[in-house]
C-alpha cells in the first residue's frame, strides 16, 4: 500500500464520536478499499475530560481545534463541530489555504460559504467533501455529481429535515397538536433543545441551497431561499388535507424557471399516493428528475450518529483513494451568479383554510375576493353551523400566480367576519 494518509476529527458530539469509533473499528477494511493506510491521528473537542464512550487513546489532543490544520502530522481534517463561524469556518479555511483535503458535515457553513470555499479548494488542489451535509445517510450528493451527470435534471426535491417529517406524521397519526407533538420528539431526541432552524425550515433550507447550486450549476444562494416552517400547521389543517385526498410534507423544492432558479422551502400537500407521501417518521427523501432517467428517489435516515458518520467516512475512503471531483459538479470559476426566481411570479394550486363567523353573506365576500383576484376555487368544505362561534371553512384552488393568490389572502383576512388570519399550504404536484 501507499503512504498512509492520517486524518484529524474536531468535534466530538455524536457524530464526531461515532466517527472516531467507526474509523478505528474498522481500519483494516477502510485501508483495503481505499488503497493505502488511513489512520486516525489526532482530535479536538472543547472538554477533555468528558467521557464519550470512545476510546482516545494513542491520540493527540487539541484543545484549538484550528490547530489540527495546522500539524504536520495531519494529511485530512474532518470538521464535525457545525456553526456557519467562528472555529468552524477558521478550521476549513485554514486547513485548504494549507493544501489539505476537508470532509464535513457541516451544512451551515457551506449554504453562507460555499462558492468561496469551493474555489479554495479547487486553487489548492484539495477535495472539499460534503456529503454528509445534506439528507445524512443517503449518498444523494454522489449521485447527482456523478451517478446521474448524464441527466440534465430539472427539479429537485424532498423532504430534507427528520425532525419536521417525525413532528407532521405524528401530528396526522395521533390529532395532536405542534407544539405537544414538538415537546415529545424532543424527548425522544429527534428535536434540539431549541428546535428552531429544524421547525422554522431553516436547516432544510442550508441543504436545498446546496442541491440547487450541484444540480444547476449556480453559485451558494442561500439567501435566495423562500423559507417557511411549520409551525403554522394544525391538526384541522392536517385532517382537511387527508379529505382532500393529500398529505403534508416540508419540502424543499428547487426547480428550474424562464425566470431563474426558484429555490423554496415550506409546507405542501402532495397527493396521498405520490412517493414522498408514504415516507414517514425520522425518514429523508430527494427525488431528482432527469431527462434521461426520469424520476429517481433516494431514502434513507438524514440525521443521527451512525448515517453521518457513514457518510464522513466515505468522503474520507474517496479522497485516501485520490477520487475527487469539483465541489459543485463544476470548477467553481463557472458556477453561474445566482438569478432567484421570484416566488410571486410562481404558479400553483392553494388550499386556504379560513376560521369564520357563520352567518348570511360571508361565503360570497370570499368568493368575491377571490373573482376579483381572478382565483379560481376548484373545492370547498365547511365543518359545523353555529352563528355564535368561529367555525373552519376550507377550500381549494385552481393554478394561479403566487402575487394574486396572497392579494386575496389580504383582503379576505380583512373581512370583520375572519376571526384568525387565513391558513396557506401549497398544493405541490409530484
Amino acid at each position: 500500500m501507499s503512504e498512509v494518509l492520517r486524518v484529524a476529527v474536531a468535534g466530538l458530539g455524536t457524530v464526531g464520536a461515532e466517527t472516531v469509533r467507526l474509523l478505528r473499528l474498522r481500519r483494516e477494511d477502510l485501508s483495503r478499499r481505499a488503497g493505502r493506510p488511513i489512520e486516525l491521528v489526532a482530535v479536538s473537542a472543547r472538554d477533555r475530560g468528558k467521557n464519550r464512550g470512545i476510546d482516545l487513546g494513542g491520540l493527540a489532543w487539541e484543545d484549538d481545534p484550528v490547530a489540527l490544520a495546522r500539524r504536520d502530522d495531519v494529511d485530512l481534517v474532518c470538521e464535525l463541530i457545525g456553526g456557519s463561524e467562528g472555529p468552524a469556518r477558521e478550521l476549513v479555511e485554514t486547513a485548504l489555504a494549507a493544501g489539505k483535503p476537508v470532509v464535513t458535515a457541516n451544512k451551515a457553513l457551506l449554504a453562507h460559504h460555499g462558492t468561496a470555499l469551493a474555489k479554495s479548494a479547487e486553487a489548492e488542489g484539495v477535495a472539499l467533501a460534503y456529503e454528509a451535509a445534506v439528507a445524512g445517510g443517503i449518498p444523494i450528493i454522489r449521485a447527482l455529481r456523478e451517478g446521474l451527470v448524464a441527466n440534465s435534471i430539472g427539479r429537485v426535491y424532498g423532504i430534507l429535515n427528520g425532525t419536521c417529517n417525525y413532528i407532521l406524521t405524528a401530528m396526522r397519526e395521533t390529532g395532536r397538536p405542534f407544539d405537544e407533538v414538538l415537546a415529545e420528539a424532543q424527548s425522544l431526541g429527534y428535536a434540539e433543545a431549541d428546535p428552531s432552524f429544524d421547525v422554522d425550515g431553516v436547516d432544510a433550507a442550508h441543504k436545498l441551497a446546496l442541491l440547487a447550486s450541484l444540480v444547476f450549476g449556480r453559485e451558494v444562494d442561500f439567501a435566495g431561499v423562500h423559507i417557511e416552517g411549520i409551525r403554522p400547521i394544525s391538526p384541522l389543517d392536517i385532517a382537511y388535507a387527508e379529505e382532500f385526498g393529500f398529505r403534508i410534507k416540508l419540502l424543499g423544492i428547487a426547480e428550474e424557471s424562464a425566470d431563474g432558479v426558484r429555490q423554496r422551502v415550506h409546507p405542501c400537500m402532495v397527493r396521498r399516493d405520490a412517493p414522498i407521501a408514504q415516507v414517514e417518521g425520522v425518514f429523508n427523501a430527494v427525488v431528482a428528475e432527469g431527462d434521461a432517467v426520469g424520476s429517481t428517489l433516494f431514502l434513507g435516515r438524514g440525521a443521527g450518529a451512525g448515517p453521518t458518520a457513514s457518510a464522513v467516512i466515505g468522503d474520507v475512503v474517496d479522497v485516501a483513494a485520490g477520487r475527487r471531483a469539483p465541489v459543485f459538479g463544476i470548477a467553481a470559476a463557472e458556477l453561474r451568479s445566482a438569478e432567484p426566481a421570484p416566488m410571486e411570479a410562481m404558479q400553483a394550486r392553494y388550499y386556504v383554510r379560513l376560521m369564520v363567523i357563520d352567518r348570511p353573506g360571508v361565503l360570497a365576500d370570499v368568493t368575491a375576493i377571490l373573482r376579483d383576484e381572478h382565483v379560481s376555487m376548484e373545492s370547498m368544505l365547511q365543518k359545523g353551523r353555529d352563528p355564535m362561534v368561529k367555525v373552519p371553512v376550507a377550500l381549494t384552488t385552481h393554478e394561479v400566480d403566487e402575487a394574486s393568490m396572497r392579494r386575496a389572502l389580504s383582503k379576505i383576512a380583512r373581512l370583520e367576519a375572519v376571526q384568525e388570519p387565513p391558513a396557506m399550504i401549497r398544493i405541490v404536484e409530484l
